[in-house]
């Protein structure tokens, strides 16, 4: 409890309270005294409270979501705390898959080293490089940057002062998506469970940028279903905000959501299969993957991947999903 009280928004529990209060016609108050009792009852955070909405929901429908305190249980046990190096680090991570990775990439260490690799990452085709820390989670600690504004010398002075140590190729994605949102990099989150020795798909999200040069929810941007069979979009695009109404179309675009068809489907389930595959010590993974005119590209692992980018989109608790791996 101390621990999620000491990381939720005060400002964000105001808004989501008095929101909830407007909808339910109950006291701010008593919404607080719900929230609190259901962290215990539930293993959900203060906050996850509001974004399941189990201000309007019963017992049994709670029953059904995982929260962020059954989530941290699931995923420790999963992907222990020994084997997670590989997907924390992105730069051991980008070394690790490299047969999935097309765009080139080199550490700070590597750029100091040798002017010739510099130079190269400069001259990469896109014309821009993502620079990151190795460590940052959920979008942060990212910088997209024009090479053609900086030199060698004067890109490894941006990286140290901004306390960068990795630099990548900006990945360029499919037209169709660029035509969807083209503000940020818009990949699929593919969900898997190694079963013994074989790959099970949780599900499959869409992320989508609303003018953000990130696409992750956390940071204001969407997300929608997508069906695993067709790899289409089969439902509308949702905010982490409760305040904010789902969305048929892009806001900004207005290019269609639902019905979006992801090109290389085939190809994109195939590479988080055979990554999943790759590490088998963490058994439950949420894959970040880019489409290209070229195919699909591995973008980033997470062993803590996110349940409201599972859960939320789809409109109901997935709990029942990962017990049966238990």
């Amino acid at each position: 409890m101390l621990y999620y009280i000491k990381e939720t928004s005060r400002q964000q529990l105001c808004l989501f309270l008095t929101y909830a209060s407007a909808i339910t016609g109950k006291s701010r108050a008593r919404l607080l005294a719900d929230a609190v009792c259901s962290v215990y009852r539930f293993n959900i955070s203060i906050i996850d409270y509001f974004y399941f909405r189990f201000y309007v929901l019963n017992e049994i429908e709670r029953e059904k979501w995982a929260g962020t305190g059954y989530m941290y249980e699931y995923q420790l046990l999963m992907n222990p705390k020994v084997a997670r190096e590989v997907l924390e680090n992105k730069i051991r991570f980008l070394n690790h898959f490299r047969p999935y990775v097309k765009r080139v990439f080199a550490s700070l260490s590597e750029l100091m080293s040798n002017h010739q690799i510099t130079e190269k990452m400069l001259e990469n085709s896109s014309g821009r490089l993502a620079l990151k820390g190795s460590h940052g989670q959920v979008g942060a600690e990212i910088e997209i940057i024009q090479c053609d504004h900086f030199t060698p010398i004067t890109l490894i002075e941006h990286m140290i002062k901004m306390k960068f140590d990795l630099a990548e190729e900006y990945v360029v994605q499919h037209p169709l998506l660029m035509k969807l949102s083209p503000s940020g990099l818009n990949t699929l989150r593919i969900f898997t469970q190694l079963n013994d020795n074989s790959v099970d798909f949780l599900g499959a999200r869409l992320r989508i940028s609303v003018n953000s040069p990130v696409d992750n929810m956390a940071a204001g941007n969407l997300a929608a279903p997508v069906d695993l069979q067709k790899g289409q979009v089969n439902g509308p695009a949702v905010y982490s905000d409760i305040t904010k109404s789902d969305c048929l179309s892009h806001p900004l675009t207005g290019e269609p959501i639902n019905g979006f068809l992801i090109p290389f489907w085939k190809e994109v389930l195939d590479l988080a299969r055979k990554a999943a595959l790759s590490i088998p010590d963490n058994r439950s993974v949420g894959w970040d993957i880019a489409i290209t005119v070229d195919g699909p590209e591995l973008i980033e692992g997470n062993h803590n991947w996110c349940k409201l980018l599972w859960q939320l989109p789809v409109k109901h608790g997935l709990k029942s999903e990962l017990e049966k791996y238990l």
